[in-house]
């Protein structure tokens, strides 16, 4: 997961003012300043005869509080400093400002500001004659009192109000869009958050503004987990996890604390996958895909999932997962259209599916996806087979894969770092791609052909990016010229042609030379070398040739790059060896291993 960030500049004690007066331009068609306060009201808001909900809690959770405000969610929201609650009279304000005379609904995390400014303005309130209520959200597992054995647990005792604050919301928004009465709306949110439970991880503290150094700090390696949205401690500290081992985490720490399913409820239930700032959207669905998975075999429904950031911690690296349990009251209200500058649902369309993702007989596999072990091939038989172009490029993968980190290293001197686990991702394809193709028998060079031209194929589109696709046509090329050889062509001098037409098609695709850093360095000494020796037959000669490579590689260290991104960084990457070269050097050094 990410760990390092670089904030803005900000000057903290205009902070909470500067963000929402831009959040007011930005999305001035849902909402609008609430005058004399920090707070914002939608553009529906008040509308007479309707119950106004009206949220609220600290700066630095956005999505939470202010961008749920619009049409089928919140009606109006207070804010407070950074992780600070609003002040009772903002809230006050705030409620005043969204209130259309059917009464108003407050509601907020557990947390003790909050309780007691939101108590203070709904006194205020309810003595100025507004009918008023107020829902305090209390989902997250890991705080509140340690659990006694032999006695149920009281959510509403000091447990805090994390991401599973959006349930809520949500569906007390819904139901007051509907035209619900306030005590109606008031069950209905009471009613979410006794059936809405979260649990979540994180990886890093976060930096407040204007801060230069983090508000807290996860040891380096490490997980914690139930930390809260400000830092507040957790219930362990682990080392540092998979993406599945997560979400086994988030998943099995909420399973047992779940209350007893409502009845019609069919195991239904929705799901908040919530990052909390710094958690790319990318490494969040890779943990929901197990999540699903978890949630399913354990006899649940994923209804409406929803992968995003809904409840923030500036920041912050780490997610949470929040569940919460339906029938079919909560399920429709869940299911309900809003439009706010942060979430909106719209009305579902007639023939829309499910959540079952279905995949239909024509739909397309990766051709890279494997488990396991990262030399290990997707059937799980014992690779190469006898044959040796299988043989040979899973010779190639187990060596690459062994020097993953070291390339990586190479690349990131220059690059994006990503060379190695794109090569061995591509390997692995390939591999398996050579093991569909490779008809035999194992001298015949058409047999190979066929296999190198599946396998680049294979290579470049799990792969990807340029090393990805010069790597594909270097395996591809060699092995279309191999199909168009005679069964009886010698080896060495054989594949020394196919090598040079390969070369040719590397350099025409790359637009590169020898000479200018890149994996020709190493290719350009192979081919040569194995020209030379091809006298001296296919292992010798190939051997010889892999050393030269080996050298090429190395001496690129002495290069300027004067291709790609690498070019612009100048003399950055002297002293280091280019990534493509020293893995192209490691594939037909491994390469060389398995000839006879």
């Amino acid at each position: 997961m990410t760990t390092e960030h670089a904030g803005l500049g900000h000057h903290p004690e205009t902070f909470r003012e500067d963000w929402l007066e831009g959040l007011a331009d930005a999305y001035a068609r849902t909402v609008r300043r609430v005058p004399g306060a920090y707070g914002v009201v939608g553009r529906h808001a008040p509308r007479p005869g309707k119950v106004a909900l009206v949220i609220g809690g600290g700066s630095g959770h956005y999505p939470a509080f202010a961008g749920l405000v619009g049409p089928g969610l919140a009606d109006a929201a207070a804010i407070g400093d950074v992780f600070a609650s609003p002040s009772a009279e903002q809230i006050y304000r705030t409620a005043r400002a969204a209130d259309g005379g059917a009464g108003v609904l407050l509601s907020c995390g557990n947390y003790a500001g909050d309780v007691m400014h939101f108590g203070l303005a709904a006194r205020r309130l309810a003595a100025e004659g507004t009918a008023t209520r107020t829902v305090l959200v209390t989902d997250d597992v890991a705080s509140g009192p340690p659990p006694v054995e032999g006695q149920p647990i009281d959510p509403s005792r000091d447990r805090r109000g994390v991401a599973g604050d959006f349930f809520v919301f949500k569906v007390a928004g819904a139901a007051a869009e509907r035209g619900d009465d306030l005590d109606a709306v008031t069950r209905i949110a009471s009613r979410a958050n006794a059936l809405t439970r979260t649990f979540g991880a994180a990886f890093a503290g976060c930096t407040l503004p204007g801060a230069t150094e983090p508000l807290f700090t996860v040891n380096a390696g490490t997980t914690e987990l139930g930390m809260g949205i400000h830092g507040e401690p957790g219930l362990r500290s682990t080392r540092h996890l998979t993406a599945a081992e997560l979400a086994d985490e988030l998943v099995g720490n909420l399973l047992p604390d779940l209350p007893e399913p409502p009845a019609g409820g069919r195991g239904r239930v929705a799901v908040l996958l919530n990052g909390l700032g710094r958690t790319k959207y990318e490494e969040l669905f890779v943990v929901y895909r197990q999540v699903n998975r978890r949630l399913r075999a354990a006899g649940l429904h994923p209804f409406r999932p929803e992968v995003g950031e809904f409840v923030t911690s500036f920041d912050m690296a780490g997610v949470s997962l929040s569940l919460m349990l339906l029938d079919d009251e909560l399920a429709a209200l869940y299911d309900a259209p809003c439009d706010t500058p942060a979430f909106r649902r719209l009305p579902r369309t007639p023939g829309e599916g499910d959540d079952e993702r279905t995949a239909g007989a024509g739909e397309p596999r990766p051709a890279a996806a494997t488990t396991g072990h990262p030399g290990s091939l997707r059937d799980g038989v014992a690779p190469g087979g006898g044959l040796p172009v299988t043989t040979a490029l899973h010779a190639a993968l187990e060596l690459v894969a062994a020097n993953e980190d070291e390339l990586g290293r190479l690349d990131a001197v220059a690059g994006d770092g990503d060379h190695g686990i794109g090569i061995v991702r591509g390997l692995r394809a390939a591999a398996a791609a050579a093991r569909n193709a490779e008809p035999g028998p194992a001298g015949d060079p058409r047999s190979a052909g066929a296999a190198l031209l599946a396998a680049g194929l294979a290579l470049a589109d799990a792969s990807g990016g340029a090393s990805g696709a010069l790597y594909g046509v270097l395996l591809a090329e060699t092995g279309a010229a191999l199909t168009r050889a005679s069964g009886d062509a010698a080896g060495a001098l054989l594949l020394a042609d196919a090598v040079d037409a390969a070369q040719r098609a590397v350099g025409e695709l790359g637009g590169a030379q020898v000479g200018e850093k890149t994996m020709l360095d190493a290719l350009d000494p192979f081919r040569r070398e194995l020209r030379a020796r091809a006298a001296e037959g296919l292992a010798k000669a190939w051997q010889a040739a892999a050393e030269a490579a080996t050298r090429g590689a190395a001496d690129s260290a002495h290069l300027t790059p004067a291709r790609g991104r690498a070019a612009r960084m100048g003399t950055l990457g002297h002293g280091h060896p280019d990534a493509g070269a020293v893995s192209l050097a490691l594939l037909l050094t491994a390469v060389g291993t398995t000839l006879r």
